[in-house]
């Protein structure tokens, strides 16, 4: 069995040598580019550790499925920029930024064709479900994206609705990533099903840390300049959480917050981490953050897994969530 570290040089090593230097390059150097500027790359991670649990030989197939993943998950970034205005992206411009929209937009595309490119090279146990799986999860990423704008023009949503939106913005794709390595390896079904809701209430773990980061992060560190989600009304889990909470006077400031305009950012942010504070809206999200990791453990607690198999996957949710970028 690898060891973590063992794994994750594997995906590093596979995204650094993966052969894009193609021409038109104005349509592979932004693919080049944000695939080179580093990420967590946690859901090929995830899914090679997955399918570690269950067999020890991992072969060019299995590694190319796992980086149809990643791929796919920096086309969703590449178009989530734009459509958020984002200027950066781990510590580095955008691709929007860098180029221009029209390049960005067509690489995004070109880079989510690749990954069913990817994914289709894998040919072992279980390859239909594998590829429904994903696709199945790819159109469901670009639903929870379109909830995400939609939201956008509301003042305000409920916990389901925001639950449900990251769950299909976020929570699934890493839960196709644990799934998709028990499923090559072939692991048992109910498994498989176990080790997908692990990874679906992590999903929902990593999305609450991001919007925690957001806010409470150290900008050199996270990657993103902090602010950002308070900059757009972004419906994260602190302002959702924060609407059920306020009092009419609170709710009211709270409003005025978020009318104002661009410059009046600084302004805008020190008021509603104010109302925030005084709802301790802060710890309320560690206090989910950790539920959310309890439940991932949860999941798999009865599937039959031994002990060590449990050890390694708590070890990756940890590495998740008490996360600083």
């Amino acid at each position: 069995m690898y060891t973590q570290e063992e794994l994750d040089k594997i995906v590093d090593n596979a995204i650094n040598n993966l052969s894009i230097d193609k021409e038109p390059h104005n349509l592979y150097q932004p693919i080049e580019y944000i695939l080179s500027i580093g990420g967590k790359r946690i859901r090929p991670k995830l899914c090679l550790t997955v399918f570690n649990l269950f067999d020890k030989e991992i072969d060019r197939r299995v590694i190319n499925a796992a980086l149809s993943l990643e791929v796919f998950h920096n086309f969703t970034l590449i178009h989530d920029d734009i459509m958020d205005r984002a200027d950066t992206r781990r510590k580095m411009p955008t691709v929007h930024k860098k180029w221009n929209d029209n390049i960005a937009i067509l690489s995004g595309d070109t880079m989510n064709v690749l990954a069913f490119k990817y994914l289709s090279s894998f040919d072992g146990v279980n390859d239909k479900e594998i590829f429904s799986l994903f696709t199945d999860t790819a159109a469901g990423v670009c639903e929870g994206q379109q909830f995400d704008m939609d939201y956008e023009n509301l003042p305000f949503i409920s916990m389901d609705e925001y639950l449900n939106m990251i769950g299909l913005k976020t929570a699934i794709l890493i839960a196709c990533s644990a799934k998709m390595g028990a499923l090559m390896a072939g692991a048992p079904i109910q498994v498989c099903d176990a080790i997908y809701q692990y990874g679906y209430e992590l999903g929902i773990a990593f999305q609450i840390t991001d919007d925690y980061l957001d806010t409470y992060g150290d900008s050199s560190v996270f990657g993103k300049k902090i602010g950002n989600d308070i900059a757009t009304n972004k419906k994260t889990w602190l302002l959702t959480k924060c609407m059920q909470l306020v009092d009419d006077k609170q709710r009211s400031a709270l409003n005025s917050l978020l009318d104002l305009k661009d410059d009046y950012s600084e302004q805008k942010f020190a008021g509603v981490l104010e109302i925030y504070n005084s709802l301790e809206i802060k710890y309320k999200a560690i206090e989910q953050i950790e539920y959310y990791e309890s439940r991932a453990m949860e999941a798999v607690a009865h599937c039959g897994l031994d002990d060590r198999q449990l050890e390694i996957l708590a070890n990756f949710a940890k590495m998740l969530t008490y996360r600083n970028s």
